[in-house]
């Protein structure tokens, strides 16, 4: 509060100022005030030098999915720094550091550890070098590119903030450092160890995540649903092999599955409500060995993308309709239709209960110059923070971007002069500095906000 009186009577002064110096004749407007820092911006930046070495140890230093045991450790080592009580090992590699500091609201805020097997070409001093083999046992590269670093340092500084603060707050603070984001399953099994029963069960929880089509500072906030639920589907194409030659001696599963994949096409653009978006994308398709040779089998592997649970339901069910309906017009035989199987571990949409984001945003847009907060729209992709609302839906859950992509590459976009990297591509490189300064001033902010003193 005394910032905020500081900074009324510094404005009241300069428009004394102003209004008692006549202006020359010609002269050009004043420029507009500057918003000053606020006190945890202030301090923010005293930090930064520390927050980006973390932040470089933290890229350079992935770990896949279900593997972040040192990135984990590391983590956990500076909360007990900071007083809070820690967990290890929930859900496998998670960590739940708690701090109760009296009756109150119990805050949730979480940052997700893993990396993606993708080989880093960002041309960094500090970029990964790291290889390790999948689950599957393949070896790859290992990077941060989806910017859970940036997550995960921000989310340490506002650990670190509330920590020092707590004469500002009251309640309890349960941080959690999740695991398995990336591969839909993080989430269900920190939730599943008992997240809600062996600690304090949240009454609010948050998050944000970086962005790659945001300028770096910019802060990004979608009401209702704000990403997607994401369905893994194999499809297995079966026909009758023989001679590419003889083709009427055949029941061909290259053809079917050119139909399949084509007929599929409708479930989007002619079964779909435009109001309520929906993706099928077939991401592979595979089948035969040799030119002249007709196989028995075909696979396809869709990504299956929605945002209520009753289109989820109705997408999976047309999938199986038009590749059975295209089967049977083939001629395939009843013991020979195609196989569907959808992965047991599905990314669920997540959800921002529309008033509790509103007011949200209206807090972030309260604290940050003019322009710096913007309504975004929803997106297709997924994030599994989603679940800890789906556990409980009294909880006051909000999830928002905050933009990692410097100004000038911005500008350059914009002009169709350059394509911006994506995230997960191996050349996203947020700007770091502004991302994690942004996402630990708002988290500060809001969880200051939720556990208001009264």
């Amino acid at each position: 509060m005394r910032h905020v009186l500081t900074a009324i009577m510094a404005a009241a002064s300069l428009t004394s100022i102003a209004h008692a110096r006549p202006q020359d004749a010609g002269a050009a407007p004043a420029a507009p005030a500057v918003q000053p820092p606020s006190a945890i911006a202030t301090t923010i930046a005293k930090d930064m030098d520390g927050l980006l070495a973390l932040y470089r140890d933290l890229h350079a230093n992935p770990e896949l999915s279900e593997q972040e045991t040192g990135t984990a450790a590391k983590l956990a080592r500076r909360l007990r720094a900071m007083k809070f009580a820690v967990t290890d090992r929930v859900g496998g590699t998670g960590v739940v550091a708690v701090m109760k500091n009296g009756s109150g609201p119990v805050l949730l805020i979480r940052a997700d550890m893993d990396a993606l097997p993708v080989t880093e070409q960002t041309g960094l001093e500090f970029a990964s070098r790291v290889k390790a083999k999948t689950a599957d046992g393949v070896e790859t590269g290992v990077m941060h590119a989806c910017g859970h670093d940036t997550h995960m340092t921000a989310f340490i500084e506002t650990a670190r903030l509330l920590s020092s603060m707590k004469d500002e707050w009251k309640g309890t603070v349960v941080m959690i450092l999740q695991p398995a984001e990336e591969v839909g399953r993080g989430a269900r099994l920190m939730l599943e160890d008992g997240l809600y029963t062996r600690f304090p069960r949240p009454t609010h929880a948050i998050a944000f995540h970086d962005a790659a089509n945001l300028e770096a500072g910019k802060i990004g906030y979608t009401p209702g649903f704000a990403l997607a639920n994401v369905d893994s589907v194999d499809l297995l194409v079966r026909g009758s092999g023989g001679h590419g030659a003889y083709p009427q001696t055949t029941r061909d599963p290259i053809v079917l599955g050119a139909r399949i994949v084509t007929a599929l096409q409708t479930l989007v653009s002619r079964e779909q409500d435009p109001f309520d978006p929906a993706v099928v994308t077939v991401g592979s398709f595979a089948g035969g060995t040799k030119h002249n040779v007709i196989p028995d089998e075909a696979k396809m592997l869709l990504t299956v993308r929605s945002f209520s649970d009753d289109t989820r339901e109705k997408l999976i069910r047309g999938i199986e309709r038009i590749a059975r309906g295209e089967a049977i017009a083939a001629g395939v035989p009843d013991d020979r239709m195609p196989v569907i199987s959808v992965k047991d571990e599905f990314t669920p949409s997540t959800y921002n209960p529309p008033l509790f984001a509103n007011q949200m945003a209206d807090v972030l847009k309260g604290h940050f110059p003019a322009g710096t907060v913007m309504e975004t729209k929803p997106s297709m992709a997924g994030e599994d923070f989603g679940r800890y609302y789906r556990a409980d839906k009294s909880i006051n859950s909000f999830i928002f971007w905050v933009g990692g992509v410097p100004a000038d590459q911005m500008a350059k976009a914009a002009a169709v002069e350059i394509t911006l990297p994506s995230l997960h591509s191996p050349f996203w490189a947020p700007q770091a500095d502004k991302v994690i300064a942004t996402a630990s001033e708002a988290m500060t902010v809001l969880a200051l906000n939720i556990l208001k003193r009264d």
